[in-house]
């Protein structure tokens, strides 16, 4: 299936549920967290169960729907409710926030494996994508994630708000709107642990749903910078973002050109197409535009 744009929705309100389906996310984040206040969250787990039953072998436009859910923190005493509560929808995934580091997922996989034993979903099915940015501890072992061992592990995403938040920061971007230095290097770090570990990189949000031009340009600058997807707040931001990340016609004649030009001359170490040299790592590039290789 597609990852390229990851719907956050409230799981307490029912109206918002109701049409999450409809707004052509690949992905559905059911948001137990920060969405939802305390006195709530009873109901939104019991909302979220029922929305995981109701959809669980959707397909959508010939594309099966991702379904997940955002417990809350470890550090919180929900997280365990969370997954009690959701466990018998068979969740595709769980985002993790404010996760501390590999050892974090280590600490979710452990319940998600009796869970899923108890509530009859097949073993190690169910993934999980944790948010490694939130706090200045957790941004600091980003890194770890590269050498980490989690097969439940689908990729890794990050956050400015709580880590803007938890340093002091007034301000997350520059006068001309480009990331600061701190959330430019755990942005980076982000990317590359992501790729070093062999997983997708989410990129994260962009909180002004109704500024559709400043989303295209972050979007389109986060896959030409190597991310596999992108966080969404609002049904508005899902089509800009599935259009940013789904290669154009140029990408893939391109890409298909460079895969056969390889084909042809296995040996080779560079080639010339149209009058440019092309070698090996365009070859990754464009096996990968094309769906051939993560």
């Amino acid at each position: 299936m597609q990852y390229r744009s990851w719907l956050f929705v409230p799981a307490d309100s029912e109206k918002k549920l109701a049409r999450a389906s409809s707004t052509g996310a690949d992905v559905i984040i059911l948001d137990l967290e920060d969405a939802v206040a305390p006195a709530r969250k009873a109901m939104a787990r019991g909302l979220a169960c029922d929305w995981l039953k109701t959809h669980r072998t959707q397909i959508l436009a010939g594309r099966p729907l991702g379904r997940w859910v955002r417990i809350n923190a470890l550090d919180s005493s929900y997280w365990r409710e969370d997954l009690l509560a959701v466990m018998s929808g068979a969740p595709d995934g769980i985002m993790l926030p404010k996760a501390a580091g590999p050892a974090a997922l280590q600490q979710v996989a452990a319940e998600l494996y009796e869970l899923e034993q108890r509530n009859g979903v097949p073993t190690g099915s169910i993934r999980i994508l944790p948010l490694v940015s939130e706090t200045p501890q957790a941004a600091l072992g980003i890194a770890a994630y590269a050498e980490a061992s989690h097969p439940r592990l689908l990729g890794l995403t990050w956050g400015a708000e709580d880590l803007s938040a938890a340093i002091g920061a007034t301000r997350r971007r520059d006068e001309t709107g480009m990331w600061t230095d701190t959330f430019r290097f755990v942005r980076s770090q982000t990317l590359l642990a992501a790729h070093a570990r062999g997983v997708m990189a989410i990129d994260t949000l962009h909180s002004d749903y109704s500024d559709q031009a400043g989303l295209q340009r972050m979007a389109e600058a986060s896959r030409a910078d190597g991310f596999s997807g992108m966080l969404a707040i609002h049904p508005a931001q899902v089509p800009v973002i599935n259009a940013a990340f789904t290669p154009s016609e140029q990408d893939m004649a391109e890409a298909r050109a460079i895969v056969a030009a390889f084909a042809a001359s296995p040996e080779a170490g560079t080639l010339q197409i149209n009058s440019r040299m092309i070698d090996r790592p365009h070859l990754k590039l464009a096996k990968r535009v094309l769906g051939l290789e993560n």
